[in-house]
């Protein structure tokens, strides 16, 4: 089985910026928005250095996820995978300053037991699988720091196409209790584009990613895992909807990954992984500005997520080809609440 790992902005989704509202709501915001905050936060007023900041917790439920490697109990489809539920926890908390950019962010996934807990140091080195449901822990941290405030320069701003280039960088990290034990940890580095839309906001950034990882499948000194350094695309956008509802506080958002062949992480008799694609979207609505007058407070949201050759694996490729096919394409439905503390 090649090694997992989650997509760059996975956990992210939901808390992106839609730093044009923020400006709405004050005009000292329209800065940021000319700077590019690629973070979605509350309206607030500037505080400290930071023009804003704003940390949320929100909850999705996810019906049904799939994992590589965890096939079907119904199909007759070898490469078919089993329908897991996921309980999804997300603490995030976003800002901007004058020159870019921060975004961190910490998902705790709980699957249902369709993806059980387990472990590969059982007695003489034996696996075992417990009857519960695993569960994950996947941080992530992308930061921006804005070419046109670093330089003074304009020429990173072509009105009606790009309102700014960013340097863009971060990094992922996860752990779960499985069999498989992932540990993913990577770095991705590149640019930001800012694309001059009329309302909310598109970004695209174009990153080199460097995954490492673990495989608990295969005996050591193989379960430490380099994958090569590939080309890593993030899309992300917010467009609001009230203009075309009568003002009802309703926007669209969410984000495209892709994650160019990484290898096989140098593991004998695995197959290669192939272009992995992450795709989801979102509708929110701003409950808090619909009951309470109080924009930015309370969000509900339900959404689509379609995820091809998940953390790489090839779905077309079975058990018997050194693949874990089976799960590694998803198609999942999720609704859920954010509320934004502070």
């Amino acid at each position: 089985m090649a090694a997992r790992g989650l997509t760059a902005g996975l956990a992210a989704a939901l808390s992106l910026a839609l730093v044009g509202q923020a400006a709405a709501a004050d005009p000292a915001m329209e800065k940021v928005r000319k700077g590019v905050a690629p973070v979605e936060a509350a309206p607030v007023k500037p505080v400290s250095f930071f023009l804003f900041a704003d940390t949320q917790v929100s909850y999705r439920y996810s019906f049904p996820a799939s994992e590589p490697g965890v096939p079907s109990t119904k199909s007759a489809d070898p490469l078919a995978g089993r329908d897991i539920p996921k309980h999804i926890l997300n603490i995030s908390h976003a800002d901007a300053w004058e020159y870019g950019t921060n975004f961190f962010s910490l998902d705790i996934l709980k699957s249902g037991s369709q993806d059980p807990a387990g472990t590969s140091n059982g007695p003489g080195g034996a696996n075992v699988v417990y009857d519960y449901g695993a569960t994950e822990a996947y941080g992530l941290y992308r930061g921006t720091l804005s070419l046109t405030k670093l330089t003074g320069a304009t020429f990173f701003a072509y009105p009606g196409l790009i309102k700014d280039v960013s340097l863009s960088f971060g990094f992922d990290m996860n752990a779960k209790n499985t069999v498989f034990g992932p540990m993913k940890r990577d770095v991705v580095g590149g640019l930001s584009f800012a694309i001059d839309v009329p309302a909310g906001f598109l970004n695209v950034a174009v990153h080199a990613y460097k995954e490492w990882n673990r495989n608990g499948f295969v005996p050591e000194p193989f379960r430490s895992v380099e994958f090569n350094t590939v080309p890593e695309f993030e899309i992300v956008y917010s467009f609001p909807l009230d203009g075309f509802l009568g003002g009802f506080p309703l926007k669209l958002a969410g984000f495209n990954n892709i994650v160019l062949p990484k290898g096989n992480g140098g593991i004998p008799g695995t197959a290669p992984t192939n272009v992995e694609f992450l795709s989801r979207t979102n509708l929110v609505l701003d409950v808090g500005k619909l009951v309470w007058n109080q924009p930015g407070k309370l969000d509900a949201f339900v959404g689509f997520q379609y995820w091809r050759n998940k953390f790489g694996v090839d779905k077309d490729i079975g058990f018997a080809q050194g693949g874990a096919g089976p799960g590694a394409e998803e198609k999942s439905f999720l609704a859920g609440i954010s509320v934004h503390v502070f």
